[in-house]
């Protein structure tokens, strides 16, 4: 029974995890770029049970032989075994801003994405889906939350000048004269990718992107004037809660049903009336 009560806390652990996965995507539903959460739930490793006992063996001389009986394997619960972004494109909504950009995805190979280049805070490279940038005072192209967006060379843009115009290959124009690209990075495996908070992600151990530019196998458009809107699907999002809520209630009548059966194996079981 004790086995039971573990094994019902650990699927509400999971439930608790997997519905404030959830409750962070739908709050993210209209965050430009954002890629919503996606979790995986496995059990625990099975457990074979056997019973140890011993046969007598009537003789002058008792004799006893050990004896293993298998029972059959017991699981031990469920855990949330993986969480990993869902790189899928996000629908375009039109601004009308130039300094509004957004990747449309043509061709990519499986888990692969591409990514708007950053630079962070500490001047080590980050990346984004979220083209919701700025002019700053000096004329750098930043992020909402102030991080300069870099070319492909990983130098700041600096745009003189009030407007500019964006090729779909990323070359940036101003009165028609090309003065840089954006640096876009390839990720053959973006699951392998490290949240970073605000949107952005970076490379393990360190590593940086490749250059998107250089790889010919792949394709794909920047829009300007366009923003990349989350691909959080709040409708499979609200059901899904409702669906881990369930769950989580049911797991919480098991322990409530277990912990009956304990009080009255406490208080009645063995009373001398």
């Amino acid at each position: 029974m004790l086995r039971g009560f573990h094994t019902a806390t650990a699927g509400m652990i999971a439930q608790q995890r997997r519905m404030e996965l959830l409750s962070n995507n739908l709050s993210n539903a209209n965050t430009a770029g954002y890629k919503a959460d996606q979790s995986s739930l496995r059990a625990f490793p099975e457990m074979l049970l056997s019973k140890l006992d011993a046969t007598s063996v009537p003789t002058t001389k008792p004799l006893k032989f050990a004896q293993n009986q298998l029972i059959g394997p017991i699981n031990t619960g469920v855990y949330v075994q993986d969480v990993a972004p869902k790189f899928s494109q996000g629908d375009m909504r039109p601004t009308g801003n130039d300094t509004d950009l957004a990747i449309l995805n043509q061709t990519l190979p499986e888990n692969a994405s591409i990514f708007f280049t950053v630079e962070n805070t500490d001047g080590t490279p980050r990346y984004t889906r979220n083209g919701n940038f700025a002019l700053d005072s000096q004329g750098y192209l930043t992020t909402n939350n102030g991080l300069y967006v870099l070319d492909e060379t990983s130098n700041r843009i600096q745009v003189n000048a009030n407007s500019f115009t964006l090729q779909p290959d990323g070359t940036l124009l101003v009165d028609n004269v090309p003065q840089t690209r954006l640096g876009i990075a390839y990720a053959d495996n973006a699951n392998q990718l490290i949240r970073d908070g605000n949107g952005l992600y970076r490379a393990s151990e360190g590593q940086q992107l490749t250059n998107a530019f250089t790889n010919q196998n792949i394709s794909y458009q920047i829009m300007q004037g366009h923003i990349e809107r989350s691909n959080v699907d709040s409708a499979q999002t609200m059901s899904d809660m409702t669906a881990a809520y369930r769950a989580f209630e049911a797991n919480q009548k098991v322990i409530q049903a277990y912990d009956m059966s304990m009080q009255k194996a406490a208080n009645e079981i063995g009373r001398i009336n």
